[in-house]
């Protein structure tokens, strides 16, 4: 039987049998030193939630970390999922404790009451009038219902049996607001198998039938017939119809693998879609078989409308899709109309078509034929509706990088939209923005349309820095007018919504270096200065004297590179003295060296330490430059990855050379850091140059013929480019790395391709080669870190490394 984990001893030592090999440390946890640590003990601020006028202000606060205790939790991993199999819910997710409620002109906000003790919340919806809030509670029993009236801030229990939140966000509003439907745990629910004590009837065996495909390595699959058995018991529920004023309910649907529903505009249809048999071993449950229904409100079976079969095999590359009805929604501004995407390629992409996808609507009971909207000649990418006369709709070609808006009308017989805009979607000097939505009749998003007009909203990223706007776009000329735009240069502006367009007000963020991010309302036709709303502190004051700007340098092949640079409060720039250096980056694949040369740095933003970066070390007397661009280019014909290594080592010249030549730093002192793909780089540095004193790598994967049907953007297989997988492992090129790096993984790691083994593996091949390298496996952490014990003892891991090969 699956039991509660006794508590983890608080020790780091090795998990897997291979360790027995290693020297090992009995190591208790650490802290970082008291610079580093006062910054990493900081409260973090609320959340902040609104309503679609902007009127209510839904404050939520969780627990700055997790605690070890949290992540010792039973688990089980199937088919993509990580759940909690006594609670039924994810055991990753992270729950809000508190909420507190605010109305926009009322001037503190109010605590919430009713709240069960020790509050642990998930799912938080408003519902379609927005005067309440659903959401879940996870008690040591398992997932409750809880409802909260906005108006008079109170909380309350509304249904005595447990929810099922294993396949995600456990109910449905109806549309009127008056019931939601909700997956409820099966009375007759089946004993899950204890892998332990069941003695295999059979080997596993599966079976190729030559198709040709390539799946990602992904994590957490099932593996056989126990696990199958075991997944159909913790995603079997029930469907149930609960009224939220009183808690009554009845059956809705009996008991089936429930993967979606959502009610039809106008409220009178639900569709729901369930999971089939068969499984794979291969890929995850988002790609077994789907069937999919329209139901009346009342339970009455209308039509089955869609039926996906298991999805093993598919074409070779990222603009390829399957065939059949995929990304099937009601459409939101018709009461009961269906809309759903067709590949006119066979999904291949290696196909020569004129169009590749085409657009259908079918309206409610589906008696009649779907009628088709519109073609386009990339892949479909999204459509947001206005009315009969005006939808926008994406689409976008992974290869060439570039996407492209339409206008259409729906109503019209004219299959071909209209071009707005066509651009690299990597070009952010040239981002247009997002159109602006509200809510309509039916309670759903659709298209702002003011006097012809429809709105954007933009970041405003430019040569010059970032300054957020608002344009019009006229439906007839397909020109923009520009609104507003932020003029700040010492502070930083985030537009959030417009709550009404007519009167000029918005919501938006402001921050600078050290001014935390707080809430303000603006009116942009006024020109008025904003008003305050939220006035959250800065928890970082220790920060608030380090010197930070941003710093644009040339790579050798002329290539515009950036990064923010911190240094020490203290640091006299004009004294000559030399700091050690840590370089924090992230590789990035671009397909034209104009995109990759452009910055979303922005030298106002507010300073945030987290493990996540080495911002931390600029109170110890370091010199810090982060999120270092490390653009890999493959312009035409050619790919990013043909030429990984040259230009990863000319980023980090560029990035030393640049910082250098500021007379900040000792550029025989440097150290470099990356998580993930960031972890592959640092490996790769410290293999193929003599840049670098040091390295940590994190929870990376090293050796590419473990992940042969591709990795990160790399769309070919290891059979198509051996020497490009060969050359860029590297596990591959092991006895060249002599610098000391430390290598540390989450012991959980569920992130396709970074297996925990892979960093097991590496280091185990350094080490038999003689390089200095150490290795930290975090208890029961995943690709990203949550625990504090563990999140402390990795700064201090860090920040040994650090003075022992850099402040020599």
């Amino acid at each position: 039987m699956i039991t509660k984990l006794s508590r983890m001893s608080l020790i780091l030592v090795a998990v897997f049998s291979v360790f027995s090999l290693y020297s090992q440390e009995n190591l208790k946890y650490q802290t970082p030193p008291a610079e580093i640590l006062e910054l990493a003990s900081f409260e973090r601020a609320p959340s902040v939630l609104t309503d679609s006028k902007n009127e209510n202000f839904i404050f939520t606060y969780r627990s700055t970390y997790k605690s070890l205790d949290e992540l010792n939790q039973p688990e089980m991993r199937l088919a993509g999922l990580r759940i909690n199999p006594v609670l039924n819910i994810s055991s990753t997710v992270t729950y809000i404790n508190n909420i507190k409620i605010r109305r926009i002109d009322e001037i503190s906000e109010t605590q919430l009451s009713g709240l069960p003790n020790e509050p642990k919340i998930s799912n938080l919806q408003f519902s379609p009038d927005e005067r309440y809030l659903l959401f879940t509670h996870t008690s040591n029993t398992g997932v409750e219902l809880w409802i909260a009236d906005i108006s008079n801030r109170v909380a309350k229990k509304i249904f005595d049996r447990n929810l099922n939140a294993n396949m995600g966000t456990p109910f449905t509003w109806s549309r009127d607001g008056n019931y939601v439907i909700a997956r409820v745990l099966p009375n007759n629910r089946a004993t899950l198998i204890d892998e332990t004590k069941n003695i295999p009837q059979g080997p596993i065996v599966s079976v190729s039938d030559g198709r040709v495909s390539q799946n990602r390595t992904y994590q957490d699959l099932l593996k056989n017939k126990n696990d199958e058995s075991n997944f159909e018991t913790i995603a079997l529920s029930e469907l149930w119809k609960i009224n939220i004023s009183d808690g009554a309910s009845e059956l809705f649907l009996p008991s089936a693998i429930y993967a979606g529903e959502t009610f039809s505009p106008d409220g009178e249809f639900i569709m729901i879609s369930t999971i089939q048999r068969p499984y794979s071993y291969i890929v995850p449950l988002s790609r077994f078989p789907q069937n999919t229904k329209v139901y009346t409100k009342s339970g009455a079976l209308v039509k089955e409308v869609n039926s996906v079969p298991l999805i093993e095999i598919q074409p070779k590359g990222f603009s390829s899709t399957r065939t059949g009805k995929r990304s099937m929604d009601w459409r939101a501004d018709k009461p009961a109309t269906l809309v759903y995407v067709e590949a006119l390629d066979g999904g291949d992409q290696s196909v020569q078509v004129e169009y590749r996808d085409a657009l259908f609507s079918w309206d409610a009971p589906f008696t009649s034929e779907p009628k088709l909207l519109v073609k386009v000649p990339q892949r479909y990418a999204g459509v947001i509706w206005g009315d009969d006369k005006t939808a926008i709709l994406r689409d976008m070609w992974y290869d060439t990088r570039m996407t492209s808006t339409y206008l259409f009308s729906p109503s019209s017989d004219i299959t071909e939209p209209k071009l707005i805009s066509k651009r690299n979607r990597q070009d952010i000097y040239s981002d247009p923005g997002n159109f602006e939505t509200r809510k309509n009749i039916y309670g759903r998003y659709v298209l702002a349309i003011e006097n012809g007009n429809l709105i954007l909203t933009g970041p405003g990223y430019s040569k010059e820095g970032q300054f957020p706007f608002i344009d019009e776009l006229n439906l007839k000329t397909l020109k923009t007018k520009r609104v507003y735009q932020s003029t700040y240069t010492d502070k930083k502006e985030d537009i959030v919504s417009i709550t009404d367009y007519k009167k000029g007000l918005m919501l938006v963020r402001i921050q600078s270096k050290t001014e935390y991010p707080n809430y303000y309302t603006r009116n942009f036709r006024k020109k008025s200065d904003p008003v305050k709303l939220t006035d959250f502190a800065n928890p970082f004051k220790k920060l608030e004297g380090v010197q930070k700007e941003v710093i644009k340098y040339r790579r050798s092949d002329g290539v515009m590179l950036s990064g923010t640079l911190y240094l020490p409060a203290d640091y006299d720039k004009k004294s000559g003295k030399r700091l050690p250096l840590l370089i924090w980056a992230y590789p990035e694949e671009f397909k034209d060296a104009s995109s990759a040369s452009q910055s979303t740095h922005n030298p106002n933003e507010f300073t945030f330490p987290s493990y996540g970066s080495f911002v931390y070390w600029a109170v110890r007397g370091y010199a810090v430059l982060d999120d270092a661009s490390f653009p890999i280019i493959g312009e035409g014909s050619s790919e990013p990855n043909d030429t990984f290594i040259q230009q990863l080592v000319a980023n980090a010249k560029a990035a030393i050379d640049a910082v250098d030549s500021l007379g900040y730093i000792d550029r025989t002192r440097v150290g470099v850091g990356g998580h993930s793909y960031g972890a592959f780089m640092t490996a790769n540095l410290l293999t193929h140059t003599n840049l670098f004193a040091v390295g940590i790598a994190r929870s990376g994967a090293y050796n590419r013929t473990l992940t042969p049907f591709g990795f990160q953007n790399e769309q070919r297989n290891y059979w198509d480019v051996p020497e490009v997988y060969n050359t860029m492992s590297p596990f591959m090129n092991a006895s060249l790395m002599k610098t000391p790096m430390l290598l540390v993984h989450g012991e959980a790691d569920n992130n396709p391709g970074t297996f925990t083994l892979q960093t097991e593996r590496y280091f185990q091949a350094l080490k038999g080669l003689g390089a200095p390298v150490r290795m930290v496996i975090l208890p029961k952490e995943s690709h990203g870190y949550a625990a504090k014990e563990n999140i402390l003892h990795l700064l201090w891991e860090q920040d040994r490394f650090f003075e022992k090969y850099l402040k020599k």
